[in-house]
């Protein structure tokens, strides 16, 4: 007997494996491979594929300690193969590795990931993030 995991149940644990800095090497289980990712968003204007967003992650936990995410909202859109999860991102730069030398400043932060599905894999990713709020309070700007 085949076993259906759901969107709502792969959304869920890629979004963990991301927010948790565990890298493509793990989030790649829950995309396509060419995955697309799209933000409006200063920090991340380089950056074009989950691959890249979910190293990006994971490389800021090395500088960022304290990490943590708290989901405040988690719906699915079955009909357009869509999940939209809504948290707040909290850390303090006290490691050596981002723009500037440590700040000792945290950030708390509010973000979307609207997740697009094909078949039973992530497709595309757009984050809906204000990263100039979050620098600025890091005091990075």
């Amino acid at each position: 007997m085949t076993t259906t995991i759901s969107i709502t149940e792969t959304a869920a644990a890629f979004f963990d494996a991301c927010e948790s800095g565990q890298g493509w090497a793990e989030c790649a289980r829950y995309c396509h491979p060419d995955a697309a990712f799209a933000a409006q968003s200063e920090a991340l204007t380089e950056v074009t594929s989950i691959e890249a967003y979910s190293n990006w992650m994971q490389g800021l936990h090395t500088f960022i300690s304290d990490v943590s995410y708290e989901v405040k909202g988690f719906g699915t859109d079955a009909e357009r193969n869509c999940v939209v999860v809504y948290a707040v991102f909290s850390g303090t730069h006290t490691g050596e590795g981002g723009p500037v030398p440590p700040t000792g400043k945290t950030t708390t932060s509010d973000y979307a990931y609207a997740l697009q599905f094909e078949d039973d894999k992530i497709a595309r990713m757009t984050k809906i993030w204000h990263s100039g709020m979050a620098m600025q309070e890091l005091g990075w700007t």
